[in-house]
């Protein structure tokens, strides 16, 4: 009876051993605290709610469940690295991290180049790191600040009607006073000398929030167009600043972090014609957002305590997140096999990732976010931006899909690529090779 009891035991190890072998585990290393916190737990909201969603339709991706575990950075570097130190190695090792902080990103951009473990920056972080072959485990999927600001100049060609008609017009680059809000400098001016425009800058020092001065610059110079690029509350009081001295809303185009429901709302009026860029769009018309809330949140499993924010900007680009990670998940299972991936394995399965347009009809998101697909040199796989203007209630589409100015920005990558293996003293991938 002792040994039947032991035999029993030593099998129901054997079976729990390989249940818990066989989970693929997401970190998820948030901000719900600190000054970002609104669009933070929105934003992970909607990434782990996609993550319960695969887990509750499928049963995880290809039999193997997906676990995930929190920890809260405060949008701090030093916070993050603390996360990413605490998570990197668990529940048979992390699949990937998104920060969804620039900073962050870079402070951990070695460590996991050592660990092996990918970064997603969607829609943020370095730029050049679409290059492969220098950053092998950093991925910009979708698109880049880079890819984006030459997007806004072509956006405002489009206002005007046509690019020619660039030429001689004059555009001011409003941008928060940090290293975030210089990167797009050099792609504005080189865009800017394309096309025969004249291009002020002026700098909002951190946080932003006092921009009184800068505003009376604007109006005096009279630009046709202010380009925003603002974060946090840097967005709301630019608005209002702008209302004060009668700048037209319609001719102000940010970036995408100022371009959600929380800076749109917190200006008030202010906000009205306001017009930003997008790498994934919100509502709920979107087939897969609707399955969410019913197979999520009717199993009462929801992630967010309001489900009112469902759909919204920050929310389905969590979502989008979420689908980026376990599709990548789902193309190196093709691979290495239905099982717990490494993270190695999982950086193969983001350079793998192909979502056409059957795909995104499959998954229920049909141009809620461009096609994408990544390959050993393109960690960026699109490229694409598309624009909304607030109408006082909601973002409505005022654009397609517009892609990049290559031209613009391959030779910017090329160069900054060049410094960065020339400073890391390292050799260039060969992608031909590893096919």
């Amino acid at each position: 009876m002792k040994q039947t009891i032991i035999a029993a035991s030593l099998v129901l190890a054997t079976v729990a051993g390989s249940a818990i072998a066989a989970d693929q585990f997401i970190p998820i290393p948030s901000y719900r605290v600190g000054p970002y916190a609104s669009g933070g737990a929105k934003f992970y909201g909607g990434m782990i709610d996609y993550i319960n969603y695969v887990n509750l339709k499928e049963g995880g991706v290809g039999g193997v469940k997906l676990t995930y575990e929190e920890c809260e950075t405060e949008y701090k570097n030093d916070r993050g690295v603390e996360c990413y130190e605490r998570l990197k190695a668990k529940n048979g090792g992390a699949s990937a991290f998104n920060f969804m902080s620039t900073g962050i990103t870079y402070a951990v951009m070695d460590r996991a180049e050592k660990d092996k473990i990918p970064l997603m920056t969607m829609g943020f972080g370095r730029a050049d790191a679409q290059d492969g072959r220098a950053f092998k485990y950093t991925f910009p999927l979708i698109t880049s600040y880079w890819s984006q600001a030459t997007a806004k100049v072509q956006f405002i060609g489009q206002r005007l009607g046509g690019m020619d008609k660039l030429k001689g017009k004059k555009i001011v680059n409003l941008y928060h006073g940090s290293a975030y809000g210089k990167e797009t400098i050099p792609v504005l001016d080189a865009m800017a000398k394309k096309h025969g425009f004249e291009l002020k800058h002026i700098e909002v020092p951190a946080p932003g929030t006092e921009q009184q001065s800068q505003w009376l610059d604007i109006r005096r110079q009279r630009p046709d167009f202010v380009m925003l690029r603002s974060w946090g509350v840097m967005t709301p009081a630019a608005l209002k600043s702008a209302q004060k001295v009668g700048y037209p809303r319609e001719q102000i185009v940010s970036n995408w972090w100022g371009g959600s429901e929380e800076d749109a709302i917190a200006a008030g009026d202010a906000a009205k014609g306001y017009i930003a860029g997008s790498f994934a769009l919100d509502g709920k018309q979107f087939p897969v957002i609707q399955d969410i809330e019913k197979v999520v949140y009717g199993a009462g499993k929801g992630n967010l305590s309001d489900k009112g924010f469902i759909g919204t900007v920050n929310y389905n680009r969590g979502v989008v997140s979420g689908i980026l990670m376990v599709e990548a998940i789902r193309a190196a299972q093709k691979k290495y096999g239905a099982n717990t991936l490494n993270g190695d394995q999982i950086r193969w399965g983001m350079e793998n990732i192909n979502i056409d347009a059957k795909r995104q009809k499959e998954l229920g998101v049909t141009d809620m976010f461009p096609l994408v697909r990544t390959s050993c040199q393109n960690h960026e796989g699109s490229g694409y931006t598309r624009f909304m203007q607030w109408d006082g209630k909601d973002w409505k589409p005022v654009s397609g899909w517009i892609k990049a100015d290559t031209s613009v920005t391959l030779p910017l990558i090329k160069a900054s690529v060049e410094k960065y293996v020339k400073e890391k003293g390292i050799t260039l991938r060969d992608c031909a090779a590893e096919k």
